[in-house]
């Protein structure tokens, strides 16, 4: 197996034809948990991420295009897991726990991702090919400053950075309903009624972390993850984006969670700059 594309994590990609998948595999045991702030979420599994809910590992994230219908790519990945013998132990054998949130892009209107293409998704990630950033993956349809009217480019951005010895990393779908502000940007005018297309938005995202973290420090991290939607995205949390973060801690180094909330909002922010920039 080739090692880990991201932080501790292995990643990869399905790209179709205007959507697409992709899927995140962290280590056994990765602690995680999740918030939802947008207001037309389109998730799998969330519930079981609250603070106090039985479950407390994660086996795989599932970002996808296809909005509800795309969360389907979930269950290719679940399925792989359960070959892999990966999951929550039970009597009847493990049952693998697969986080899944999907963007809405035009494949709602033909064939959205479905269980063949998180597979594929999921394999890519196992086989360490290069985990690429833009319109790939569960970016490939991504569009913001839909409120303007406008279809401005979107995509997939990841960033990293530090607290102390603790490493944290995001990956961000940006398909906002909002504009991608740059670093110290003023706001973008308002726009002129009506509202450009309201119910075609989503902004989701990933923190990974090297940090050892209880289930509800990663909730808090989760929150903190959503600090950096706002200072990257103008509106953010509207109720047209299904804005959602999933936070993972893979528990290898003792970190300040007040340090890593804050560098995690920085880097969050980064992440969704990045999605809406060209590599070089």
């Amino acid at each position: 197996m080739a090692a880990p594309q991201l932080l501790t994590a292995y990643a990869g990609h399905w790209t179709g034809d205007g959507t697409g998948v992709t899927v995140i595999l962290p280590p056994p045991g990765t602690v995680g948990s999740g918030e939802v702030r947008g207001g037309a979420p389109a998730t799998r599994e969330f519930a079981l991420l609250a603070p106090g809910r039985l479950v407390e590992r994660v086996d795989a994230v599932v970002l996808s295009g296809g909005s509800a219908f795309g969360l389907a790519a979930g269950d290719g990945v679940m399925s792989l897991l359960r070959e892999l013998d990966r999951g929550f132990p039970t009597e009847l054998g493990p049952v693998p726990i697969v986080v899944g949130m999907s963007i809405f892009d035009g494949s709602v209107a033909a064939t959205p991702p479905g269980a063949a293409q998180g597979r594929e998704a999921a394999l890519a990630a196992l086989s360490g090919r290069p985990f690429g950033t833009g319109t790939v993956g569960a970016g490939t349809g991504a569009t913001t400053g839909k409120w303007r009217g406008a279809l401005d480019p979107g995509g997939l951005g990841r960033a990293t950075g530090r607290a102390g010895d603790a490493t944290v990393e995001a990956i961000a779908v940006v398909n906002a309903w909002g504009d991608v502000l740059g670093p110290g940007a003023g706001l973008p005018p308002r726009p002129v009624a009506p509202f450009g297309r309201v119910m075609e938005n989503t902004t989701i995202a990933v923190v990974l972390t090297d940090a050892r973290l209880t289930k509800t420090d990663c909730h808090l991290l989760a929150q903190s993850g959503h600090t950096g939607f706002a200072r990257a995205l103008h509106p953010a949390h509207s109720r047209y984006d299904g804005d959602a973060v999933v936070a993972l801690a893979t528990g290898e180094v003792e970190a300040d969670l007040d340090l890593l909330r804050a560098a995690t909002a920085e880097v969050m922010a980064e992440a969704i700059r990045g999605a809406v920039v060209k590599p070089s």
